[in-house]
């Protein structure tokens, strides 16, 4: 899939990635690789022990 844009968490880099768990377009940056979403929903993910699918979209910034 292509994205373009600017990245919704720093705002100022280009969007290379769509979090498949809150669907933010993010840069590089701001995804993470090991579990496959951005930086937001990848800490609130750890800060519950979950894993990205049991991450409760209330918890998730957008």
């Amino acid at each position: 899939m292509s994205v373009s844009g600017v990245c919704q968490v720093c705002e100022s880099a280009e969007a290379t990635h769509t979090c498949p768990n809150c669907g933010a377009m993010v840069c590089d940056e701001h995804y993470d690789r090991e579990l496959s979403v951005c930086v937001q929903c990848a800490a609130a993910a750890r800060q519950t022990g979950g894993e990205t699918g049991e991450v409760d979209q209330s918890d998730v910034m957008r």
